[in-house]
């Protein structure tokens, strides 16, 4: 698969110059303007000194000076490398040490946290996406030129949530990003109106600067980009502006479901809802059911592309809890400790390899050799794959417990006690325990009245006794949670180690 995102770009703003591109909450760019905004940003950056195969990172959130400065980076050669903006000055100063951009752009409000950086590093230059990007919307810039690449070539790195420590980078070349968005297009056909995602999360993250400005470029839609998300606002875009599709966790689609207007929200043109990151509640998949709109477990990693494979839209349904078989290009295998293809049914490590799967991480090498083996990316989750080939996702494998040598999925244990009905959400971690090694703890969000007693009768009657949390501590607050919206399990690990010494056993 030859081409890239600025190949569509420049394609896109000849043939229909007049299309929106992005819709940012309101605020429409067309094809047209945005390919001569990033051209007026890629003269800046070339100005600069930047080079192909020089970095460019971003500290920002959801804007469309974000979006034009990241294919203006594209424009020129260089490898746009964002960063979370939530992440404080120590923590940007390792990325900056990892990935060693010559120009990093922040919004206005992170400036002072960029100029702590530079102070430890002085081997970038600072620009202000309001003062050094915002300007140039509009302007009458010449077209850049854009140099031929190869397309084995990285473009983009995109950094881990860290959930298992220090982020790493996912390198994305162009071949990887149009070997995966051509795949996909195969599989989700893209109606007559065509492509109309809706992006809430946040640009840094593969969701966003690969499935949301990538994936739109390349198939000349119209992005929905959301400043972050709100779930009133996500309503309105789904149902005015008729988006069509919407990828996230369970969490995005219950918050949208509790906006008043839901139950009389015509969705049917909502023909794509991928749900990933956990599993969908039995009860979410009604409601969306009932508003035309079938959610369909999705799996996958940024190491593939970010989505390997998702449940076909006629069996999603029957099938809530599975994942697919893979794709026209993307195949899976589940295999044991010592690398053999397990039964159907038994459970083990999920590996993957398509046309989106990474060529490795940024400078590791390391970590590059123990994920990528014998062309198989080894994933690090548990699944299994039943008597046809269908993947259902089971835990991350450093997050199983091991209780008196019995293996505890966390997953399972959320899923049961996620139907409660008074439960918000849940995330169960493993506590040290003398008896048994480690044992099950439920952290809970629930409306008032619920109490330890409540959750543990409600497991007794679900999951076998050792499955059964033996400590239940509720909750005020939400769950912390990463870029991606999945729970941040790390932090909580961190937080509630010592839930033996200052809460009793319930059972």
């Amino acid at each position: 698969m030859s081409g890239t995102v600025i190949d569509a770009l420049n394609f896109w703003a000849r043939i229909v110059p007049g299309q929106p591109a992005i819709d940012f909450d309101g605020d429409v760019v067309t094809y047209a303007e945005l390919s001569r905004w990033a051209d007026g940003v890629a003269h800046d950056l070339a100005a600069r000194g930047v080079l192909p195969g020089d970095r460019v990172s971003f500290v920002g959130t959801n804007t469309l000076e974000w979006c034009a400065a990241a294919l203006g980076a594209m424009k020129v050669g260089a490898i746009a490398a964002p960063f979370n903006q939530r992440m404080l000055a120590g923590e940007l100063t390792a990325l900056v040490e990892d990935c060693e951009p010559k120009i990093v752009y922040c919004d206005q409000a992170y400036l002072p946290r960029l100029e702590e950086v530079l102070k430890a590093h002085d081997t970038f230059s600072i620009a202000v996406l309001e003062h050094d990007v915002r300007p140039l919307r509009g302007g009458e810039h010449a077209t850049f030129p854009t140099p031929v690449v190869d397309v084995s070539t990285p473009t983009a790195i995109v950094f881990t949530s860290g959930t298992t420590g220090r982020p790493k980078g996912v390198v994305f070349t162009h071949a990887t990003i149009a070997g995966e968005m051509h795949e996909w297009s195969l599989m989700e056909p893209i109606l007559p109106n065509g492509l109309r995602p809706l992006l809430v999360l946040p640009l840094f993250t593969a969701a966003g600067i690969i499935w949301g400005i990538s994936r739109t470029v390349i198939h000349g839609g119209t992005l929905f980009l959301q400043p972050g998300f709100d779930p009133q606002a996500a309503l309105r875009v789904l149902v005015e502006d008729k988006a069509t599709t919407l990828t996230g966790p369970p969490i995005l689609f219950e918050q949208i479901a509790k906006v008043p207007g839901f139950a009389d929200a015509d969705l049917r043109h909502l023909t794509t809802a991928h749900v990933g990151g956990a599993r969908v509640p039995a009860h979410l998949l009604g409601i969306w059911q009932d508003r035309g709109v079938q959610l369909r477990q999705i799996y996958g990693q940024t190491e593939i592309g970010g989505s390997a494979t998702v449940m076909p839209r006629d069996e999603a349904a029957e099938h809530p809890d599975k994942c697919g078989w893979g794709g026209i290009f993307t195949k899976i295998r589940v295999v044991d400790a010592s690398g053999n293809d397990c039964a159907p049914g038994e459970t083990g490590q999920i590996l993957l390899r398509g046309p989106g799967m990474m060529p490795g991480y940024w400078r590791n090498e390391d970590a590059t050799k123990a994920t990528l083996i014998d062309g198989w990316l080894h994933t690090g989750d548990l699944g299994k794959l039943d008597e046809n080939g269908y993947l259902t996702y089971v835990d991350r494998l450093k997050d199983m417990i091991i209780s008196g040598g019995l293996n505890i999925s966390p997953a399972e244990i959320e899923s049961v006690i996620n139907q409660i009905p008074e439960v918000e959400e849940v995330a169960v971690i493993s506590v040290p325990d003398a008896k048994f090694g480690e044992t099950p703890a439920a952290l809970v969000k629930a409306a008032p009245g619920l109490t330890e007693a409540d959750v543990v009768e409600f497991c007794n009657r679900r999951l076998a006794d050792f499955k059964v949390p033996r400590y239940v501590v509720l909750l005020d607050e939400p769950l912390p949670r990463m870029a991606s919206g999945k729970i941040a399990k790390r932090e909580l690990r961190d937080t509630y180690a010592d839930v033996p010494d200052t809460h009793r056993k319930v059972r």
